[in-house]
């Protein structure tokens, strides 16, 4: 699934919430310390050729410390409308056509 957009984020270690997960993930990747708000939508997907995931995606209206790159290829800030001109994971493709449509946020 290289070169594909996703968003922020990983595995839950054990002893975490999600939103204390989020909140180390977007340390570790992006440099930034949030304030994870509430969460937007969970949403389970099986992939065709094996595997699933269990995505929860939360809100962050508010965060300290600069950008930081640490591990993707890009970063990109986009209107919400403009999501769909991106190719995401399958697994995200549901929430960015909610959120394109104004549905979620």
């Amino acid at each position: 699934m290289a070169l594909q957009w996703e968003f922020p984020g990983g595995k839950i270690e054990p002893g975490e919430t999600a939103e204390q997960a989020l909140a180390r993930e977007l340390e570790e990747e992006l440099g930034i310390h949030a304030l994870i708000g509430p969460r937007v939508t969970r949403i389970r997907h099986n992939y065709r050729h094996g595997g699933a995931v269990d995505l929860q995606f939360f809100t962050v209206y508010e965060f300290s410390g600069e950008l930081e790159n640490r591990i993707f290829l890009q970063l990109r800030w986009v209107k919400l409308e403009d999501l769909e001109n991106y190719d995401f994971l399958a697994a995200d493709r549901t929430l960015i056509r909610d959120l394109a449509a104004g549905k979620l946020l």
